[in-house]
């Protein structure tokens, strides 16, 4: 692989890519928040300096905004540096993944990457930096990897000894607390209409929270709880999806109840999970695809790759705008490109392999994870016969009032259908609320059965 950052690669090829289950030492853990950042990206900047160095990210808010406020883009001067096109794609192969540039010969009249300045914008709460240097020593991989302990807060493995620990890092990098979101979803069809699908959900996350204690978040097996409440369109309204997600997988797989308005009764879900089609997404993804990527990871052989230079959206505040509107958004074959922002960054490349005798409609995906946050970024989809399938994309932004880096929309291409969907809309919705207060009762099966009845 080209373009591999001689620092990750050297720290990759120090332990085995499968399983291992090994803590890193004292001596290794000493790098962090020195040359490495506490999440273990590269501190300084490349060799060109089209990457800066890491400063601490967003460490305030702009003047004038409020939680509860869309976010005003912190860097309104900005202009675009180059754009990459379907006429000078051969320029940038280099810092690109197959699936994007799959993504201009499909496109190649409307696809574009309009590339900004590289800001390394990512930054987290002091207690979840904190968090992370305990973790580092500390954290284990357990069940070949399908289940982590002594872990809590921050991320479990800050320098990654393989696929499978840095994919749980993904999995379990901090997003707050308690959040509700308002939003939705929508597939185009090939020329471009849509039915927009409204959504409300809560995130409950133990494992984030202040205080949390590997200890007690061993007792409980349980890393999030979440809850989704389909508001529109009115023939779906009230169908609910409840989800207990588990720190061990394997002792305690997922549990998940939907609430069906039709039948008026909460049934167990236990098919919400791998492959099984997403909510109402017409096919174009899989469950796991949420997030980029959720879910017990036993059905895949991780390998880390290394690290390399990619051309990722991040910044992408223009897209999470209130002055635009959903169908300035949403157009035939992919989203709007004049309103994605794309920069250079290092990303950790993970590879997962299906393994034998297993089965899942995806039989490899590639995952370009930003070394600042641990957000996949994005994600190469390869099909049964070796071909690329899907492309998936994430566009990031720091949600500054926390702080946390996260998506404000995932988009997931399928290059067979010339379709896509997006999900997390909010240009039009309620903006995240991350000071929420929750309890724990309001995410069992007997509560969701209540609230669909009202």
């Amino acid at each position: 692989m080209k373009n591999i950052s001689l620092l990750s690669l050297a720290v990759s090829l120090a332990f085995t890519s499968g399983a291992a289950l090994a803590k890193i030492t004292p001596e290794q853990a000493a790098k962090l928040n020195k040359e490495l950042t506490v999440f273990g990206a590269e501190r300084g900047a490349n060799a060109d300096g089209s990457i800066p160095a890491w400063d601490g990210g967003i460490k305030s808010a702009p003047a004038g905004f409020k939680p509860g406020d869309h976010h005003p883009d912190p860097y309104p001067g900005d202009k675009v540096l180059y754009t990459v096109t379907s006429k000078n794609l051969g320029q940038y192969k280099d810092i690109l993944t197959p699936g994007q540039i799959k993504l201009f010969e499909t496109y190649p009249d409307s696809y574009k990457m309009n590339v900004y300045q590289t800001r390394r914008s990512a930054s987290y709460p002091e207690h979840v930096y904190k968090a992370t240097i305990d973790n580092a020593t500390r954290a284990e991989l357990v069940q070949e990897g399908n289940g982590i302990k002594q872990a809590s807060i921050g991320i479990p493995f800050p320098i990654p000894a393989n696929g499978l620990e840095a994919i749980w890092n993904h999995i379990l990098r901090y997003r707050g607390e308690a959040i509700t979101r308002q939003g939705g979803q929508a597939a185009p069809t090939a020329s471009g209409d849509y039915t927009y699908m409204g959504f409300d959900d809560r995130l409950l996350v133990p494992y984030g929270v202040k205080g949390a204690s590997p200890e007690k978040l061993e007792q409980t097996n349980i890393l999030f709880k979440f809850k989704q409440k389909v508001t529109e369109p009115a023939r779906l309204a009230g169908t609910a999806l409840l989800v207990h997600e588990t720190m061990d997988q394997i002792k305690t797989p997922r549990q998940a109840w939907t609430y069906n308005t039709g039948q008026r009764r909460v049934r167990r879900a236990p098919n919400v999970a791998y492959d099984a089609p997403g909510t109402a997404s017409d096919g174009l993804r899989t469950t796991d695809d949420f997030d980029m990527f959720n879910g017990a990871p036993d059905r895949y052989t991780w390998t880390l790759k290394g690290k390399k230079e990619l051309l990722i959206p991040y910044n992408d505040y223009r897209l999470h705008s209130d002055q635009i509107k959903y169908d300035d958004v949403l157009k035939a074959g992919h989203i709007n490109p004049d309103l994605v922002r794309y920069e250079k960054h290092r990303v950790w490349v993970v590879e997962a392999d299906l393994k034998a005798n297993t089965r899942h409609t995806y039989k490899k995906r590639v995952f370009f994870i930003d070394e600042d946050s641990w957000q996949i970024a994005v994600t190469d989809i390869y099909d049964n016969r070796d071909e690329l399938y899907r492309v998936g994309v994430a566009h990031g932004i720091n949600y500054y009032e926390v702080p946390t880096q996260w998506s404000t929309l995932e988009v997931f291409h399928d290059l067979q259908s010339r379709r896509y969907i997006a999900m997390g809309l909010d240009n039009e919705a309620n903006m995240y609320d991350f000071s929420a207060e929750m309890k724990e009762k309001s995410f069992t099966p007997a509560a969701l059965r209540r609230e669909g009845r009202r």
